[in-house]
């Protein structure tokens, strides 16, 4: 199935990235292959630890029941150990998605994911990276110094990691349970100052490319909504998210379009922000993405 990128799109997009104006924001998706699904880890914990309800693949849903059948500390410590000896992707990799954003020379990534596979790309491709997580709660405030007390500034030499949802290495830091994600909203609507200047001036004024995201996915929307609602009004710039085609209706030819239309409309009535949708796995768009970017940067 045909992507719904036009050239002008594409256009845009390499010059964003050249003038540094484009923010990759990483998720689960990305790791495909190398880390197991939310929903895989989900349904193994629904069946060790006895979850019963039918909704088995929610990874927030089974571990907010762990939390409570636990303590709040259990299903983190789990995915700790978990991640812990999980070797990175290979970053040798044409179509690697973490060595090919890395490849961009950007100055600022976010993620939503737990691992080190956007820091350790940069740093084979000989940056010198930082990592800040997100202080949405006080334990993580108390026990990591940011790197912006000392002065620093995100460069492309010098990028920075930004973890929205936390690192396995803190396990307290980490946005897991449902309980984490309504703290989490709730902190980022209440408190401006939750997100460091940086991060929010790449939010609001760059075009955010959105890789290993399912964006109909609701947990994903109301993080949407809740970094939008705590910026206010964007800059316009438009966004690129890679999204898997969705299953065509049987006897509708153009189920593809409607979908496709709702995406578009859906994010452009969030404060007028613009989401351009590829459609189509990561690897394609990788592959494609490179090719453009090493033709228009030579």
């Amino acid at each position: 199935m045909a992507n719904t990128l036009s050239d002008r799109d594409w256009e845009n997009l390499m010059r964003r990235i050249k003038d540094k104006k484009c923010t990759p924001f990483i998720g689960a998706g990305a790791c495909a292959g190398t880390l197991p699904l939310g929903s895989e880890i989900a349904r193994k914990w629904a069946d060790n630890y006895k979850y019963t309800l039918t909704d088995n693949w929610d990874l927030a849903r089974v571990s907010q029941f762990m939390a409570v059948d636990q303590d709040d500390m259990f299903p983190k410590e789990n995915i700790q150990r978990q991640f812990r000896d999980i070797a990175p992707p290979d970053f040798t990799k044409p179509d690697e998605p973490h060595a090919l954003l890395a490849d961009l020379n950007l100055p600022i990534y976010i993620t939503t994911n737990y691992d080190s596979f956007m820091y350790s790309a940069l740093k084979h491709r000989k940056r010198d990276p930082k990592r800040e997580l997100c202080r949405w709660n006080r334990f993580v405030e108390m026990e990591e110094t940011s790197v912006f007390q000392s002065g620093y500034t995100p460069t492309a030499a010098n990028p920075l990691v930004y973890h929205l949802h936390g690192h396995y290495d803190l396990p307290q830091s980490l946005v897991l349970t449902e309980d984490d994600y309504l703290d989490f909203l709730v902190h980022l609507s209440s408190d401006q100052a939750l997100l460091p200047p940086a991060i929010r001036t790449a939010l609001a004024g760059t075009s955010l490319l959105f890789v290993g995201y399912s964006l109909s996915d609701w947990n994903f929307r109301v993080l949407f909504r809740g970094l939008v609602g705590s910026l206010g009004a964007s800059l316009g710039y438009t966004g690129v998210a890679v999204q898997l085609a969705p299953n065509l209706t049987e006897g509708v030819e153009d189920s593809q379009a409607r979908a496709q239309h709702y995406l578009d409309t859906y994010f452009e009535k969030i404060q007028k922000i613009k989401v351009r949708v590829y459609w189509g796995d990561i690897k394609e768009f990788t592959f494609e993405l490179r090719q453009r970017w090493e033709k228009f940067s030579k």
